[in-house]
Protein backbone atom coordinates (compact mmCIF):
# COMPACT_ATOMS: atom_id res chain seq x y z
CA UNK A 1 0.00 0.00 0.00
CA UNK A 2 2.88 2.53 0.67
CA UNK A 3 4.46 1.74 -2.74
CA UNK A 4 1.21 2.75 -4.39
CA UNK A 5 0.99 5.96 -2.36
CA UNK A 6 3.99 6.57 -2.85
CA UNK A 7 3.66 5.81 -6.81
CA UNK A 8 0.44 8.26 -6.76
CA UNK A 9 1.90 10.90 -5.52
CA UNK A 10 4.87 10.33 -7.81
CA UNK A 11 2.97 10.71 -10.63
CA UNK A 12 0.80 13.38 -9.49
CA UNK A 13 3.95 15.59 -8.84
CA UNK A 14 5.35 15.22 -11.98
CA UNK A 15 1.54 15.68 -13.94
CA UNK A 16 1.57 18.93 -11.49
CA UNK A 17 5.08 20.10 -12.42
CA UNK A 18 4.75 19.02 -16.53
CA UNK A 19 1.22 21.11 -16.59
CA UNK A 20 3.20 24.00 -14.48
CA UNK A 21 5.83 23.58 -17.37
CA UNK A 22 3.32 23.72 -20.53
CA UNK A 23 1.58 26.70 -18.38
CA UNK A 24 5.21 28.54 -18.27
CA UNK A 25 6.56 27.86 -21.98
CA UNK A 26 3.64 29.75 -23.81
CA UNK A 27 4.57 33.17 -21.51
CA UNK A 28 7.36 32.27 -22.83
CA UNK A 29 6.43 31.95 -26.17
CA UNK A 30 4.27 34.66 -26.21
CA UNK A 31 7.43 36.91 -24.44
CA UNK A 32 9.77 35.97 -27.26
CA UNK A 33 7.24 36.52 -29.77
CA UNK A 34 6.43 40.03 -28.42
CA UNK A 35 9.97 40.79 -28.53
CA UNK A 36 10.30 39.94 -31.55
CA UNK A 37 7.32 41.67 -33.24
CA UNK A 38 8.86 45.10 -31.59
CA UNK A 39 12.48 44.27 -32.75
CA UNK A 40 10.97 43.71 -36.48
CA UNK A 41 9.05 47.03 -35.65
CA UNK A 42 11.70 48.77 -34.41
CA UNK A 43 14.00 47.37 -37.40
CA UNK A 44 10.92 48.61 -39.67
CA UNK A 45 11.20 51.60 -38.20
CA UNK A 46 14.88 51.86 -38.54
CA UNK A 47 14.71 50.98 -42.45
CA UNK A 48 12.00 53.73 -42.73
CA UNK A 49 13.50 56.86 -41.20
CA UNK A 50 16.85 56.31 -43.87
CA UNK A 51 13.99 56.48 -46.68
CA UNK A 52 11.96 59.19 -45.11
CA UNK A 53 15.38 61.07 -44.58
CA UNK A 54 15.91 60.28 -48.54
CA UNK A 55 12.40 61.71 -49.66
CA UNK A 56 12.83 64.74 -47.90
CA UNK A 57 16.14 65.09 -49.35
CA UNK A 58 15.15 64.53 -52.41
CA UNK A 59 11.99 66.86 -52.32
CA UNK A 60 14.35 69.93 -51.70
CA UNK A 61 17.31 68.25 -54.62
CA UNK A 62 13.83 68.55 -56.73
CA UNK A 63 13.21 71.78 -55.88
CA UNK A 64 16.47 73.34 -56.11
CA UNK A 65 16.89 72.01 -59.54
CA UNK A 66 14.27 73.62 -60.83
CA UNK A 67 15.20 76.67 -59.38
CA UNK A 68 18.64 76.57 -61.22
CA UNK A 69 17.14 75.42 -64.67
CA UNK A 70 15.12 78.91 -64.12
CA UNK A 71 18.41 80.67 -63.38
CA UNK A 72 20.08 79.35 -66.03
CA UNK A 73 17.20 80.36 -68.39
CA UNK A 74 17.22 83.84 -67.20
CA UNK A 75 20.56 83.95 -67.28
CA UNK A 76 20.24 82.73 -70.80
CA UNK A 77 17.73 85.16 -71.62
CA UNK A 78 19.71 88.48 -70.37
CA UNK A 79 22.92 87.15 -72.05
CA UNK A 80 21.38 87.11 -75.52
CA UNK A 81 19.81 90.74 -75.18
CA UNK A 82 18.61 91.98 -78.15
CA UNK A 83 21.06 94.95 -80.35
CA UNK A 84 18.66 97.07 -81.71
CA UNK A 85 20.00 99.76 -83.54
CA UNK A 86 18.11 102.82 -83.56
CA UNK A 87 18.71 106.07 -85.66
CA UNK A 88 16.55 109.15 -85.99
CA UNK A 89 16.14 111.88 -88.48
CA UNK A 90 14.63 115.37 -87.61
CA UNK A 91 14.30 118.96 -89.65
CA UNK A 92 12.79 121.61 -86.95
CA UNK A 93 12.29 125.20 -87.69
CA UNK A 94 13.97 127.53 -85.01
CA UNK A 95 14.34 130.88 -84.49
CA UNK A 96 17.96 131.23 -84.30
CA UNK A 97 19.77 128.27 -85.69
CA UNK A 98 23.41 129.07 -83.28
CA UNK A 99 20.87 129.08 -80.70
CA UNK A 100 19.30 126.05 -81.46
CA UNK A 101 22.58 124.32 -82.01
CA UNK A 102 24.03 125.18 -78.50
CA UNK A 103 20.45 124.05 -77.06
CA UNK A 104 20.68 120.55 -78.41
CA UNK A 105 24.75 119.76 -77.72
CA UNK A 106 23.66 120.51 -73.86
CA UNK A 107 21.02 118.37 -74.63
CA UNK A 108 22.96 115.63 -75.88
CA UNK A 109 25.60 115.95 -73.26
CA UNK A 110 23.12 116.20 -70.52
CA UNK A 111 22.01 112.57 -71.74
CA UNK A 112 25.54 111.38 -71.92
CA UNK A 113 25.59 111.93 -75.48
CA UNK A 114 28.08 113.87 -77.39
CA UNK A 115 27.93 115.98 -81.29
CA UNK A 116 29.69 113.93 -83.75
CA UNK A 117 29.88 116.61 -86.48
CA UNK A 118 28.54 120.36 -87.10
CA UNK A 119 27.92 122.31 -89.99
CA UNK A 120 26.34 125.54 -91.00
CA UNK A 121 25.29 127.00 -94.36
CA UNK A 122 23.66 130.28 -95.45
CA UNK A 123 21.45 130.97 -98.12
CA UNK A 124 20.07 134.01 -99.94
CA UNK A 125 16.60 134.54 -101.13
CA UNK A 126 15.69 135.97 -104.16
CA UNK A 127 12.49 137.68 -102.68
CA UNK A 128 13.97 138.51 -99.33
CA UNK A 129 17.65 140.14 -98.75
CA UNK A 130 17.98 138.63 -95.52
CA UNK A 131 20.00 135.31 -95.73
CA UNK A 132 18.51 131.81 -94.43
CA UNK A 133 20.83 129.98 -91.62
CA UNK A 134 20.21 126.08 -91.59
CA UNK A 135 22.66 124.16 -89.30
CA UNK A 136 22.96 120.28 -89.49
CA UNK A 137 24.00 118.45 -86.54
CA UNK A 138 25.01 114.80 -85.98
CA UNK A 139 24.21 113.54 -82.87
CA UNK A 140 25.26 110.00 -80.62
CA UNK A 141 23.52 109.28 -77.40
CA UNK A 142 23.41 106.49 -75.49
CA UNK A 143 20.41 103.63 -77.16
CA UNK A 144 18.19 104.04 -73.47
CA UNK A 145 18.05 107.74 -74.00
CA UNK A 146 16.93 107.94 -77.32
CA UNK A 147 13.07 108.65 -76.73
CA UNK A 148 13.91 111.30 -74.14
CA UNK A 149 16.56 113.10 -76.40
CA UNK A 150 14.44 113.14 -79.52
CA UNK A 151 11.54 114.51 -77.30
CA UNK A 152 13.81 117.43 -76.24
CA UNK A 153 15.02 118.25 -79.12
CA UNK A 154 11.23 118.38 -80.57
CA UNK A 155 10.85 120.58 -78.04
CA UNK A 156 13.21 123.03 -78.61
CA UNK A 157 12.13 123.79 -81.96
CA UNK A 158 8.85 125.98 -82.66
CA UNK A 159 8.07 123.58 -85.61
CA UNK A 160 8.58 120.11 -86.57
CA UNK A 161 8.78 119.54 -90.70
CA UNK A 162 9.92 116.14 -90.59
CA UNK A 163 10.80 112.97 -88.39
CA UNK A 164 12.05 109.83 -89.12
CA UNK A 165 13.06 106.75 -86.99
CA UNK A 166 14.19 103.57 -87.84
CA UNK A 167 15.07 100.56 -86.27
CA UNK A 168 17.67 97.40 -86.83
CA UNK A 169 17.22 94.47 -85.19
CA UNK A 170 20.84 92.66 -85.46
CA UNK A 171 21.13 90.73 -82.49
CA UNK A 172 20.98 87.26 -84.81
CA UNK A 173 23.93 88.80 -86.48
CA UNK A 174 25.65 89.30 -83.36
CA UNK A 175 25.29 85.92 -81.76
CA UNK A 176 26.44 84.46 -84.84
CA UNK A 177 29.69 86.25 -84.80
CA UNK A 178 30.37 84.93 -81.30
CA UNK A 179 29.80 81.70 -82.23
CA UNK A 180 32.38 82.21 -85.24
CA UNK A 181 35.20 83.90 -82.89
CA UNK A 182 34.70 80.75 -80.65
CA UNK A 183 35.20 78.19 -83.23
CA UNK A 184 38.25 80.48 -84.94
CA UNK A 185 39.39 80.44 -81.39
CA UNK A 186 39.43 76.37 -81.12
CA UNK A 187 40.87 76.20 -84.50
CA UNK A 188 43.73 78.68 -83.52
CA UNK A 189 44.10 76.53 -80.36
CA UNK A 190 44.91 73.15 -82.72
CA UNK A 191 46.95 74.91 -85.30
CA UNK A 192 49.44 75.67 -82.05
CA UNK A 193 48.94 72.63 -81.14
CA UNK A 194 49.57 70.57 -84.70
CA UNK A 195 52.76 73.58 -84.72
CA UNK A 196 54.08 72.01 -81.45
CA UNK A 197 54.38 68.53 -82.88
CA UNK A 198 55.83 69.95 -86.49
CA UNK A 199 59.21 68.12 -87.57
CA UNK A 200 59.55 69.67 -90.36
CA UNK A 201 60.40 73.20 -91.61
CA UNK A 202 57.41 73.10 -94.25
CA UNK A 203 55.00 71.78 -92.27
CA UNK A 204 55.50 74.41 -89.79
CA UNK A 205 55.15 77.23 -92.62
CA UNK A 206 52.26 76.07 -93.98
CA UNK A 207 50.69 75.94 -89.96
CA UNK A 208 51.71 79.08 -89.32
CA UNK A 209 50.27 80.34 -92.70
CA UNK A 210 47.12 78.22 -91.99
CA UNK A 211 47.49 79.84 -88.66
CA UNK A 212 47.62 83.90 -89.77
CA UNK A 213 44.79 83.22 -91.72
CA UNK A 214 42.48 82.05 -88.79
CA UNK A 215 43.65 85.00 -86.63
CA UNK A 216 42.92 87.56 -89.75
CA UNK A 217 39.73 86.23 -89.51
CA UNK A 218 39.10 86.78 -85.92
CA UNK A 219 40.14 90.11 -86.42
CA UNK A 220 37.57 90.75 -88.67
CA UNK A 221 34.36 89.30 -86.77
CA UNK A 222 35.75 91.06 -83.53
CA UNK A 223 35.46 94.00 -85.46
CA UNK A 224 32.53 93.77 -86.45
CA UNK A 225 31.58 92.62 -83.41
CA UNK A 226 32.88 95.61 -82.05
CA UNK A 227 30.75 97.58 -84.42
CA UNK A 228 27.38 96.28 -84.00
CA UNK A 229 27.87 96.50 -80.09
CA UNK A 230 28.60 100.60 -80.66
CA UNK A 231 25.75 100.91 -83.21
CA UNK A 232 23.59 99.30 -80.47
CA UNK A 233 24.32 101.12 -77.13
CA UNK A 234 25.26 104.84 -79.27
CA UNK A 235 22.21 105.56 -80.83
CA UNK A 236 22.48 108.46 -84.22
CA UNK A 237 20.00 111.50 -84.66
CA UNK A 238 20.56 113.58 -87.51
CA UNK A 239 18.78 117.10 -86.89
CA UNK A 240 18.54 120.28 -89.09
CA UNK A 241 18.06 123.75 -87.52
CA UNK A 242 16.77 125.83 -90.28
CA UNK A 243 14.86 129.10 -89.57
CA UNK A 244 10.84 129.63 -90.54
CA UNK A 245 10.31 129.81 -94.69
CA UNK A 246 8.73 133.57 -94.81
CA UNK A 247 4.93 133.26 -97.18
CA UNK A 248 5.52 135.85 -99.66
CA UNK A 249 2.14 137.54 -101.04
CA UNK A 250 2.28 137.50 -105.09
CA UNK A 251 -0.77 139.52 -105.66
CA UNK A 252 -0.32 143.15 -106.75
CA UNK A 253 0.22 145.23 -109.47
CA UNK A 254 3.44 146.05 -108.42
CA UNK A 255 4.52 142.61 -108.04
CA UNK A 256 3.46 142.07 -111.64
CA UNK A 257 5.36 145.25 -113.19
CA UNK A 258 8.08 143.21 -111.16
CA UNK A 259 7.71 140.08 -112.84
CA UNK A 260 7.18 141.40 -116.54
CA UNK A 261 10.84 143.57 -115.68
CA UNK A 262 12.49 140.48 -114.39
CA UNK A 263 11.18 138.30 -117.26
CA UNK A 264 12.55 141.10 -119.90
CA UNK A 265 15.45 140.73 -118.47
CA UNK A 266 15.95 137.22 -118.62
CA UNK A 267 15.11 137.26 -122.23
CA UNK A 268 17.69 140.27 -122.93
CA UNK A 269 20.12 138.22 -121.38
CA UNK A 270 19.23 134.97 -122.90
CA UNK A 271 19.25 136.80 -126.59
CA UNK A 272 22.77 138.37 -125.26
CA UNK A 273 24.07 134.89 -124.65
CA UNK A 274 22.41 133.72 -127.93
CA UNK A 275 24.59 135.61 -129.74
CA UNK A 276 27.70 135.37 -127.51
CA UNK A 277 27.44 131.85 -128.13
CA UNK A 278 26.66 131.87 -132.06
CA UNK A 279 30.01 134.23 -132.58
CA UNK A 280 31.84 131.80 -130.38
CA UNK A 281 30.77 128.87 -132.34
CA UNK A 282 31.52 130.42 -135.66
CA UNK A 283 34.48 132.03 -135.00
CA UNK A 284 36.93 128.55 -135.71
CA UNK A 285 35.15 128.67 -139.02
CA UNK A 286 35.51 132.30 -139.70
CA UNK A 287 39.83 131.51 -139.28
CA UNK A 288 40.37 128.13 -140.24
CA UNK A 289 37.56 128.11 -143.66
CA UNK A 290 36.45 131.65 -144.32
CA UNK A 291 40.33 133.81 -143.86
CA UNK A 292 41.81 131.09 -145.88
CA UNK A 293 39.58 131.56 -149.17
CA UNK A 294 39.42 135.27 -148.83
CA UNK A 295 43.31 135.14 -148.65
CA UNK A 296 43.36 132.45 -151.64
CA UNK A 297 40.89 134.87 -153.63
CA UNK A 298 42.69 138.22 -152.68
CA UNK A 299 46.07 136.87 -153.86
CA UNK A 300 44.61 135.59 -157.41
CA UNK A 301 42.66 138.75 -158.08
CA UNK A 302 46.28 140.63 -157.66
CA UNK A 303 48.02 138.15 -159.83
CA UNK A 304 44.71 138.82 -162.75
CA UNK A 305 45.28 142.80 -162.18
CA UNK A 306 49.01 142.35 -162.75
CA UNK A 307 48.33 140.52 -165.75
CA UNK A 308 46.05 142.39 -167.66
CA UNK A 309 48.19 145.20 -168.27
CA UNK A 310 50.66 143.14 -170.20
CA UNK A 311 47.92 141.76 -172.47
CA UNK A 312 46.51 144.91 -173.32
CA UNK A 313 50.19 146.49 -173.86
CA UNK A 314 50.78 143.30 -176.59
CA UNK A 315 48.18 143.86 -178.88
CA UNK A 316 48.21 147.59 -179.55
CA UNK A 317 51.42 147.42 -180.98
CA UNK A 318 49.86 145.46 -183.64
CA UNK A 319 47.06 147.66 -184.20
CA UNK A 320 49.48 150.84 -184.84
Amino acid sequence: MRFILVALLTSTLLILSGCGNKSQRPAGLAESDQLHTKTQSESAEIRQEPQAKLSDLSKPATTNVSFNQANAANEASQAIERKIIRNGNLTVEVASPLEGQRKISSIAESHGGFVVTSEMTQQTSEVNSKPSVSVNLIVRVPATQFDSVVQEIRAAGSRVLQEKRTGQDVTEEFIDMEARIKNQRALETQFLEIMKRAGKVEEALEVQRQLAEVRTEIEKLEGRKRFLENQASLSTINVTLQTPTQIVNAVGFWYNVKSAFADGVDVAAAIVLFLIRAIIALLPIVIFILLPVALIAKSVVGRWRRRRPLTTGSHEPEAA
